[in-house]
């Protein structure tokens, strides 16, 4: 009898035991994984290459990581428990924890990958995917001209990522502040010749024809809602000298569609010229050499 009493007992405490694991506030360690068959839960989260726990509602679920859902971008639609906020994870006994961008765990800061939330976040050929917060490899492949599915720092060229032409202009070669270049900033795509006209009430007397640069880029970062608020973009002139380019603000000259701005620049010349070699390039961004004929 008393040998049965002790069984009863050691199972009920095994019972509280697990009871109590299952309802801690703080975030347990993950097990490591890179695929669902090596989670005891049968759920992989192979982005953060953690596994999680699967549930049915957000009873299911420790307190701290209360939101039970299909997990954004994952491939299996099982409903896990997932963190929301950085204060929700460290309503128990801890203080330092956050809300895993990627792994969707609380957990130690630098636990697992840290999401991103642009394409500048991630290396070189790789996109950012906004909704789970992971970098991939980028398409090679598009539609549609600009950024497309493309990497930050290429275009899509007639169905293909390509980057920008290299810059081989004597307006680059002579270009002495090179280190303002990159690929973080807004990227010129493309540069073309609009208008031309003879406009002595825009330009002066001696260069009264007007030719109009039609510039394209795009911006991991939101443009701004004018051109007067435009910064950072410049034309260089064929000895190197940067110059702030002339932008009318009458209506067509700026506009924006998302990550895109079409962009018109003034060029005043003399009424007998009919070529000019130009570069443009926005700070942080590429330079993109022109050869303008009009």
């Amino acid at each position: 009898m008393q040998l049965r009493k002790m069984m009863v007992m050691l199972a009920a405490l095994s019972s509280m035991s697990l009871a109590l694991t299952a309802c801690g506030d703080d975030a347990t360690t993950a097990e490591t994984c890179t695929s669902d068959t090596d989670c005891s839960s049968n759920f992989c989260n192979t982005a953060a290459g953690v596994c999680m726990d699967t549930c049915e509602s957000g009873s299911d679920c420790p307190d701290a990581e209360k939101n039970c859902a299909p997990l954004a971008g994952a491939t299996n639609t099982q409903k896990v428990c997932q963190c929301q906020t950085n204060q929700l994870c460290n309503s128990g006994d801890s203080t330092t924890l956050v809300c895993g961008t990627v792994s969707k765990r609380c957990e130690e800061p630098g636990s697992t990958p840290s999401g991103c939330t642009k394409d500048a976040d991630c290396g070189s050929g790789n996109t950012c995917n906004t909704t789970t917060g992971v970098c991939s490899p980028a398409a090679t492949t598009c539609s549609g001209e600009g950024k497309a599915t493309c990497a930050y720092g290429s275009a899509c060229y007639s169905g293909t990522c390509s980057a920008p032409p290299a810059p081989t202009c004597e307006n680059y070669q002579n270009f002495k502040n090179k280190a303002a270049l990159g690929t973080t900033g807004p990227i010129i795509f493309k540069v073309a010749t609009g208008a031309v006209t003879t406009d002595t009430a825009f330009c002066t007397a001696a260069t009264p024809k007007r030719v109009k640069i039609n510039i394209s880029a795009y911006s991991d970062t939101a443009w701004p809602a004018t051109s007067a608020e435009l910064n950072g973009l410049f034309y260089v002139v064929v000895d190197g000298t940067p110059k702030a380019p002339s932008i009318s603000s009458s209506s067509g000259n700026y506009t924006v569609s998302g990550n895109r701005a079409d962009i018109v620049a003034n060029l005043c010349v003399a009424s007998t010229s009919n070529t000019a070699s130009l570069g443009y390039y926005f700070t942080g961004g590429n330079f993109l050499c022109y050869q303008a004929n009009y």
